[in-house]
């Protein structure tokens, strides 16, 4: 057998042995706090972000661009994995994890502005982020750096993510929607792996967010406020 997938097994072996009794109470239900919507690249780390190691605690979904949206044959809808634990399970926050450098955002912005030719499977993800970033690359300042425009773009980004969902009937309105970016190439500052609120629910003002969030009011921080 391949040697990753022996090293997989011997570090789930590890994992079996610290979670012995943690599965106690969720292994029949599960009640999550909360949904979060990562993208799936591999540097996102999405339990460990949140330092969660409880199972139960955190309901993750992942794709690339941290997409809430999926086609159906009556149209665009929140994607199922995401409303599901709000329909089922009784979660009422949802947060919608960018992170910088994305490879979704930076391939939709070299779609939108050079055109790309990708397989069918990846086409179908682009198409999903490219009617909601053509706007944004069209804001973008005309002497901003592709490197700037792409982590502006992520912002962006997880701004629609958010409209779509508070915009949706389909999200009853007493859930909390937040937009967070993940930082892991110094973009927002010299802490690598934090976490910087860019929107909740919908607002995006950082000086207003942080009046009405104070709590938080150093980890709230944005790259671009249009």
């Amino acid at each position: 057998m391949h040697e990753t997938v022996i090293e997989l097994l011997k570090h789930n072996s590890e994992h079996a042995d610290e979670f012995q009794s943690r599965f106690d109470d969720v292994q029949d239900s599960q009640r999550p706090s909360v949904v979060t919507v990562c993208c799936s690249d591999s540097r996102v780390l999405q339990d460990h972000m949140w330092g969660n190691d409880q199972p139960g605690h955190i309901f993750t979904c992942g794709n690339i661009g941290n997409r809430v949206v999926q086609r159906t044959d009556s149209g665009e809808a929140v994607s199922g994995d995401v409303l599901y634990p709000v329909e089922h399970t009784g979660t009422d926050t949802i947060v919608v994890v960018g992170h910088t450098g994305c490879g979704a955002v930076t391939a939709t912005y070299d779609d939108l502005t050079e055109g790309l030719s990708e397989s069918a499977g990846i086409e179908h993800c682009l198409s999903l982020l490219k009617p909601r970033l053509e706007s944004g690359v069209e804001s973008l300042p005309s002497d901003v750096s592709r490197t700037e425009a792409i982590n502006r773009l992520v912002e962006y980004n997880v701004d629609r993510q958010i409209e779509f969902l508070i915009e949706s009937d389909e999200i009853p309105s007493g859930v909390d929607i937040v937009g967070v970016v993940y930082d892991f190439q110094d973009v927002y500052g010299e802490r690598r792996g934090e976490v910087h609120v860019v929107n909740v629910n919908g607002e995006i003002a950082v000086e207003k967010l942080r009046e009405e969030h104070s709590e938080i009011d150093s980890r709230i921080r944005r790259l671009w406020e249009y």
